[in-house]
């Protein structure tokens, strides 16, 4: 394997391993938000799109290239007479096999690079949905103890009026008693 189809490789595996660690149930999207958000993160993001389009296209230039080789030896088959030398035709055949397994190091390398730029959109997308979801959820709890405070305090003052309404019919009666008492003593003494 040549020194860009291992570092293909490598590349593949270590998508595979990120992706496998997205996917991990017990780490949650707020922790992968937490990661996203911290500085070294976003210094990788500042550079991440022009990274991420360059090796986009170091992929596709790969791809190609393996896609040329595997025609190459398409084309000998027909070319050469592959019947008279047996060691031409396995050599041939360990080239086409090469060919196609860069080929597939490629494609899939490729597909992995975008499922796990998808794969991390997804997940800051869901991490910042709970976010918002929690923040309406402390904003509804707040308007409803405010909404519970404003009953209570309805309810005190209610419970005051009627005290005080109470205590009104009392003074009324002790008034009307009193002034009766003081209306019967200056009618005695008007006798």
């Amino acid at each position: 394997m040549s020194l860009q189809w291992a570092a293909v490789a490598t590349f593949l595996y270590a998508e595979v391993l990120l992706v496998f660690l997205l996917c991990i149930p017990f780490i949650s999207a707020t922790r992968w938000q937490k990661i996203f958000k911290s500085r070294l993160v976003k210094l990788l993001l500042i550079y991440g799109n022009t990274f991420f389009v360059v090796l986009i296209i170091i992929l596709v230039l790969l791809f190609i290239d393996a896609i040329r080789e595997i025609r190459k030896y398409d084309d000998v088959t027909e070319k050469v007479n592959l019947q008279n030398n047996p060691g031409a035709v396995e050599h041939f055949h360990m080239k086409l096999f090469r060919a196609q397994r860069n080929l597939y190091i490629a494609g899939f390398s490729l597909l992995m690079a975008f499922l796990l730029r998808r794969l991390v959109t997804l997940i800051s997308q869901h991490a910042t949905t709970l976010a918002s979801n929690e923040a309406f959820k402390k904003q509804a709890e707040g308007a409803k103890n405010r909404t519970l405070k404003a009953d209570n305090e309805a309810l005190a003052m209610r419970k005051q009026a009627e005290g005080l309404t109470a205590e009104y019919d009392r003074l009324l009666k002790e008034h009307a008693k009193l002034q009766a008492t003081c209306e019967g003593q200056k009618d005695k003494k008007d006798e």
